[in-house]
């Protein structure tokens, strides 16, 4: 069964600091450029800051959703009944399963300016990822969507 509307949808974006520090590129790149007149420091400030940004903005691109039956993280697609128990990562928590805890098999969509997280274990015998790390905002609605579509699944 298809439901008519993501029951939950989350962009990771770059925090606002990143911002900032575009445009702190790009003011490095004008006065690289100054020595070389106007034309080329005002190019190397729009230049600079733009590149930058683009590289900030396709960072904090990725996606969270919950569609139907189906989980996409990222590039990642996976059916909500591969997935089993849920666990709300506090910022100490998902430090851990970030570092000494983690699973090399297993599939991280990481942000590290996200401090919370939700990890699901994978249930599919035949996928050998253990379980995934979601850096979200919001572990709780993530977690109550999945149970929701693994519910209208079922």
């Amino acid at each position: 069964m298809q439901l008519s509307a993501a029951p939950y949808e989350e962009r990771l974006t770059a925090p606002r600091s990143w911002w900032f520090v575009s445009f702190l590129v790009g003011l490095s790149m004008a006065l690289i450029l100054l020595p070389f007149g106007t034309l080329p420091l005002l190019g190397g400030l729009v230049g600079g800051t733009a590149v930058a940004a683009v590289v900030a903005s396709s960072y904090g691109s990725l996606r969270i959703r919950v569609v139907g039956d189906s989980l996409i993280a990222g590039e990642a697609k996976i059916p909500v009944a591969a997935l089993g128990e849920t666990q709300i990562l506090d910022a100490e928590e998902a430090r851990a399963w970030r570092t000494h805890k983690a699973d090399t098999r297993a599939f991280l969509l990481l942000r590290s300016y996200i401090p919370t997280a939700l990890k699901v274990e994978v249930t599919d015998p035949d996928d050998p990822t253990p379980y995934l790390y979601l850096s979200t905002r919001e572990p709780e609605r993530l977690a109550q969507a999945l149970a929701a579509a693994r519910e209208a699944a079922a």
